[in-house]
């Protein structure tokens, strides 16, 4: 699947199939958040990869929106890492294309995936923290659900012309 094709017909997948994604696949999603760019090539992030199905079910309680966690093959928590990152802040830009690398590959492999907020809702943080038992200096800011694909959507043409200024506003 070319970049763009990827991109363009990605969409939040919440449903999965009791089917287990390989091991390459997983080594491949993580590659290419790896592969992100990043402030001053600082790369703070680090990645949780969430295989326990009682973790996943643990998680899934935090909030209402986790749910699809308890069906997902596993999931990824991309997290900041605060000692590596010293551009005051930049690591939640970093670690955000780290997640959206994630997944528009998960997308390109015939995976789905869905992006789950956790930063900087405090509540959120510490639950993740808890669960994953992360450090201090270790932010949990996005947890990817990720299987295959129960359900398809179509793709969704959300080009607005009218956000688009030039030169000025």
């Amino acid at each position: 699947m070319e970049a763009m094709d990827a991109i363009l017909s990605r969409r939040s997948i919440r449903k999965y199939k009791a089917e287990p994604v390989p091991e390459k696949v997983r080594i491949a999603l993580l590659t290419c958040a790896m592969s992100a760019p990043s402030a001053s090539n600082r790369q703070p992030w680090q990645f949780v990869v969430i295989n326990d199905r009682s973790t996943l079910n643990e998680v899934s309680k935090l909030n209402i929106y986790y749910e699809m966690l308890k069906d997902a093959s596993f999931a990824i928590a991309v997290c900041g890492d605060l000692q590596a990152d010293q551009n005051n802040g930049f690591w939640v830009q970093d670690c955000s294309a780290a997640t959206q690398n994630i997944l528009i590959v998960a997308q390109a492999k015939g995976l789905g995936a869905v992006w789950l907020g956790i930063y900087p809702n405090e509540y959120r943080v510490s639950g993740i923290r808890k669960h994953l038992a992360l450090p201090e200096h270790i932010i949990p800011l996005s947890v990817v659900a990720i299987g295959y694909p129960a359900e398809k959507k179509p793709p969704s043409n959300r080009y607005d012309p009218s956000r688009i200024h030039y030169d000025q506003w």
